[in-house]
C-alpha cells in the first residue's frame, strides 16, 4: 500500500518532512509496516480537505481553519495529531502611528489576511470576543506580496503576517503588533487523514506521527540549516526564516478535548458569520465517531 502525504509550505512539520525524506525520514517509520510513502506537493493549504475528499492524498496538515471548512463541505476527515501551541507564529500588525489600540478600533477598515487559513480563525475570534463580526465590521481581503507596502502607506488598516514575512517586517520597524496570535487562539498545526486510513490503519497513522516528530526534532536541532532550505526554496532571507523557525515549538501532541472545544468554538463563529454554510460538529472528525462529516451535511439538508 502506498500512502500519499500532502505537503505545502505553510505547514512547517510537513514541509521539512518532505525536504528531509531523502534522508529516510517517514520511509524508515513506514518500512516495517510494509507501506511506502509518496508526497503530493501543492501550494494552497486551504485545499487540503478537498484533496483528502477526492482521494488525491491520504494525510495532510494545515492550521485550524481548513479542517473545519472541510467538514462543512462534507469531507469525512479524522484528526490525528496537533502541534504544540504556536503563540509567536503570527501577529496582526498596524502602522506604528495607527490610532488602533484594540481590534475593535479596526471597525470599518480593511484587513489583509490569508483567507481560509488559521488567520481567519484569529481575526474572526478576536472580533467576536470584542462583540464585532468578521462579516460585517471589517473588510477582509486576501493578502498578497504587496500587503506590507499597503499597510505602511496607510492603504489598509491591518495585516496578519506570519513566518519570515513577520520577522522581516519587525526587523524593518515602523509597525506595531495589535494582536499576538497566542493572545487569541492556540494556533496549532493540525494533522488529519481520510477516515478509512485513520480507522483501518491506525498503525500507519502512528508511524506518520512519529515521522513528523522526527522531522520536528531535526528542525529544532538545525534551525539554520532548516532556514537555508526554506529561503532557497521559498525566497526571503535565511536570517528571517531562522527567526521565524526558532519561534515554533517543534513538538507533536495528541488531539485533546480542549483542542476539539477550541475547534468547535471556531466552527460556531464561522457558521454564525456565514463563513461556512452548514453547522459543524467537530467531534464527528474523530476516529470511531462513526457519523463523520456527512452527518453534519445530512442534518443541514
Amino acid at each position: 500500500m502506498t500512502i500519499t502525504i500532502g505537503v505545502h509550505s505553510s505547514n512547517p512539520s510537513l514541509y521539512h518532512l518532505y525536504h528531509l525524506s531523502r534522508l529516510g525520514l517517514a520511509r524508515e517509520e513506514l518500512a516495517p509496516l510494509g507501506e511506502s510513502v509518496v508526497f503530493h506537493p501543492y501550494t494552497d493549504g486551504v485545499r487540503t480537505g478537498e484533496l483528502l475528499g477526492r482521494g488525491v492524498i491520504d494525510f495532510g496538515g494545515t492550521g485550524s481553519t481548513p479542517p473545519v471548512t472541510a467538514q462543512a463541505a462534507g469531507h469525512d476527515i479524522v484528526y490525528t495529531a496537533v502541534s504544540a501551541p504556536r503563540p509567536e507564529h503570527g501577529a496582526l500588525l498596524v502602522p506604528q502611528d495607527s490610532p488602533a489600540r484594540t481590534v475593535a478600533d479596526l471597525r470599518g477598515g480593511t484587513v489583509h489576511l490569508a483567507i481560509g487559513s488559521w488567520q481567519t480563525h484569529l481575526i474572526a475570534k478576536a472580533l467576536d470576543d470584542a462583540g464585532l463580526s468578521y462579516a460585517d465590521d471589517i473588510t477582509a481581503v486576501r493578502g498578497g506580496d504587496d500587503s506590507e507596502e499597503l499597510l505602511r502607506t496607510g492603504a489598509i488598516a491591518a495585516w496578519v503576517a506570519q513566518g519570515d514575512r513577520l520577522a522581516a517586517a519587525r526587523r524593518t520597524g515602523g509597525l506595531r503588533t495589535l494582536i499576538r496570535t497566542g493572545d487569541v487562539i492556540t494556533d496549532r498545526s493540525v494533522f488529519f487523514a481520510r477516515r478509512d486510513l485513520a480507522e483501518n490503519c491506525p498503525e500507519v497513522v502512528e508511524a506518520l506521527t512519529r515521522a513528523l516528530q522526527r522531522a520536528d526534532d531535526w528542525a529544532a536541532a538545525h534551525p539554520r540549516q532548516a532556514a537555508e532550505i526554506a529561503a532557497a526554496d521559498l525566497g526571503g532571507s535565511a536570517d528571517d526564516w531562522e527567526t521565524a523557525l526558532r519561534a515554533l515549538p517543534w513538538r507533536i501532541e495528541p488531539v485533546t478535548d480542549a483542542f476539539i472545544a477550541e475547534q468547535q468554538e471556531a466552527a460556531d463563529i464561522f457558521h454564525r458569520i456565514g463563513f461556512i454554510e452548514r453547522p459543524v460538529t467537530v467531534a464527528h472528525a474523530l476516529a470511531g465517531a462513526g457519523a463523520g462529516a456527512g452527518a453534519d451535511a445530512d442534518r443541514a439538508a
